[in-house]
């Protein structure tokens, strides 16, 4: 009662009082007890994790709060509160013993996962918050990722008999946001491989057995994309014997990678829910699901959703909810796949979300098969203009091949070589970079090549129709884009308008294109 509006009021039995900063306390009327017999985040939950074994689900908040609840029965396991600085980022370790917790004044936590007491003294090697955190599979290393575009690696080492952790090196590996980190196994050995990916499009792999103290070694250094910027990458399962890194990026178009080459081996189309793909991981297997059936969790800007795979550009493949309206801002899987809890940021709150996979096997089913669904991508569909356009360019390409003039006999089949896939391309209004012709191309050229060793040399109209609407653009091409290039490629004028002479946009467009 220390203000001067305070209210006195009678009360003949105890009440629950709540305050503004997320506190409840139980009052008892007959004396000046009270008992606070809850504590929930005053800021941001930024940071979500699941234990590896145990149905517990870890959560952060800025305000420096970390609690644990079991979620099958929905209790409050234990917590701590770290009053130097707010938690951005959390991760068990494989095997379950260790929670590491990054915080936002770039200290980093190494805990027991059922005590929360720290296991050694406190990381101070960031100078800014730690956005990711992440265990190696056979828990020797932690790699962490700053706000200063640094990746930053700790190492278990034995010291006196017990196992502790030493900071190994850092390096400031990218020159804008880091966009994710990435342990892997090597083929052949048990080895860890490390990989980050950052906004400035580029793809880093780390050297962990060369790697000395203070001495982080990079093996390869790949350039993903060309314009759009890679937003979040993760492991492809095993469909196939070529193994894949599957990436998404800005355009809503995923990507797969081969591991070892990093070259671009299929480009799709990606869910398309009003914003790009922030975060994705692939879906634990539950005891029940079909092993043949792989799944895909996804966060955008404000939904959670379910991608089947392997990733086609099927739209019928995915669907999605919203979560947290202001911004999801992470989320984690329950170890037996049954469960994802999303963070939801300013929220403060985080969700608990029951996966239904069979609707989603339903809402594919009743999608169609082979290219129904890619015909409804097109403009007026399967009965449309813009295909009796497409299948009249085909025959046009074959007629050309065997030469306008000619008088003999005319070759006429479903198919045509792999260089005419430009000019069809262009002639339906998209008009592909180099690069993007040469991605085009190699996908069809090595498609049965891992499986057959023979090259492709021609395509149908099929599958120049499932190429078509997975490497246009996903939301067309927009005034405002080719506005947006005028700005940075023309210049003012007497009038202060954006100009651009025709002999130096020419010039341009033949030498610097790309």
């Amino acid at each position: 009662s220390d203000s001067s509006n305070s209210v006195s009021f009678t009360l003949n039995r105890n009440f629950i009082l709540s305050t503004s900063d997320a506190t409840m306390f139980h009052v008892a009327t007959d004396s000046t007890n009270f008992e606070r017999i809850m504590q929930e985040a005053k800021k941001a939950v930024n940071a979500i994790a699941c234990h590896p074994q145990e149905p517990f689900v870890a959560v952060g908040s800025h305000c420096g709060l970390l609690k644990v609840w079991e979620y099958k029965q929905t209790q409050y396991i234990v917590s701590r509160i770290f009053t130097e600085a707010g938690i951005q980022c959390l991760s068990y370790d494989p095997e379950g013993c260790f929670l590491a917790a990054g915080f936002t004044d770039g200290s980093v936590y190494i805990l027991d996962a059922i005590s929360l007491q720290s296991i050694c003294e406190a990381f101070q090697f960031s100078q800014s918050p730690v956005t990711h955190i992440s265990f190696s599979h056979d828990s020797k290393y932690l790699a962490t990722a700053d706000e200063d575009y640094s990746v930053t690696v700790y190492k278990r080492v034995l010291q006196n008999g017990s196992r502790c952790w030493e900071h190994l090196a850092g390096l400031d590996s990218h020159y804008k946001p880091i966009r994710g980190i990435l342990f892997g196994v090597h083929p052949g050995s048990n080895e860890p491989r490390l990989l980050s990916l950052g906004e400035d499009r580029q793809l880093v792999e780390y050297d962990l057995n060369r790697s000395i103290k203070d001495h982080l070694v990079v093996t390869h250094r790949d350039r993903l994309e060309q314009a759009a910027v890679p937003l979040c990458f993760t492991w492809y399962p095993q469909l196939s014997t070529e193994s894949f890194l599957l990436t998404a990026n800005s355009c809503y178009k995923m990507k797969l990678y081969n591991t070892m080459t990093k070259v671009c081996r299929k480009t799709l189309l990606g869910p398309t829910y009003g914003s790009p793909l922030e975060k994705m991981q692939i879906l634990p297997r539950t005891s029940c699901a079909d092993p043949q059936r792989h799944y895909l969790v996804f966060i955008t800007k404000d939904k959670v959703g379910l991608q089947m795979l392997p990733v086609d550009g099927n739209p019928h493949k995915s669907s999605a909810s919203i979560c947290h309206p202001d911004g999801a801002s992470d989320f984690a899987i329950s170890h037996d796949g049954r469960y994802i809890f999303t963070a939801g940021g300013k929220e403060r709150t985080f969700m608990k979300w029951k996966v239904n996979l069979q609707a989603l096997d339903a809402a594919a089913f009743l999608g169609g098969e082979d290219l129904i669904p890619f015909y409804s991508l097109l403009d007026g569909g399967r009965e449309g203009k813009f295909f009796r356009e497409l299948e009249d360019y085909f025959y046009y390409v074959q007629l050309c091949r065997q030469g306008i003039d000619t008088l003999e006999k005319r070759q006429v089949s479903t198919h045509i070589p792999l260089e005419e896939i430009p000019s069809v391309m262009r002639a339906i209004g998209f008009y592909p970079s180099e690069e993007e012709i040469e991605e085009m191309i190699n996908e069809v050229r090595f498609s049965k090549h891992v499986d057959t060793g023979e090259e492709v040399t021609k395509i149908d109209l099929g599958d120049f129709i499932k190429l078509y609407t997975n490497h246009r653009p996903a939301l067309g091409l927009s005034m405002k884009t080719i506005q947006g290039a005028f700005q940075v490629l023309g210049y003012d004028n007497k009038k202060g308008d954006k100009v651009i002479d025709r002999g130096d946009f020419l010039s341009l467009l033949q030498c610097r294109g790309e």
